[in-house]
């Protein structure tokens, strides 16, 4: 039950119809239900539109999606941090191994920008306009 409330909660903020995928406006969230989703997608053979933000965990996209099926619009951010997990008492710590995974799991552009702006720490950082269209085609 768990996994369906995510999946609607993604589908809110994730378009997902037929056809194009489209990422308006997601936070990120758990790693699970966007690796569930985002294998679903590279399965189906959709093209991924994003058009606002993608943040943390929506970044997955970009391991998961063959990046010929990926591209952006003028409103797409891509927002980048170090993996974290809360604990049962709700205090936050690192995941140094998660983070090392994840930025060798993007793609080399992508893992060039964060490692050329310090790479994945708490901070979060914002890939959009010119530098994400030099990575990334607009959406026609």
């Amino acid at each position: 039950m768990k996994m369906l409330v995510a999946a609607a909660a993604l589908c809110a903020t994730i378009g997902c119809a037929h056809g194009d995928v489209r990422i308006l406006a997601s936070p990120g969230g758990q790693v699970g239900p966007f690796i569930e989703l985002f294998d679903k997608v590279r399965e189906s053979g959709e093209r991924v539109v994003i058009d606002g933000p993608c943040l943390s965990a929506c970044t997955l996209v970009l391991s998961m999606v063959p990046g010929d099926r990926i591209c952006v619009t003028r409103r797409a951010v891509l927002g980048f941090h170090a993996a974290r997990s809360i604990d049962r008492r709700g205090r936050t710590y690192a995941e140094p191994e998660a983070s090392e995974a994840v930025l060798e799991a993007y793609p080399a552009p992508v893992r060039g920008w964060i490692v050329r702006r310090g790479g994945l720490t708490s901070r979060l950082l914002l890939l959009r306009g010119r530098e994400l269209a030099a990575i990334y085609p607009r959406c026609r």
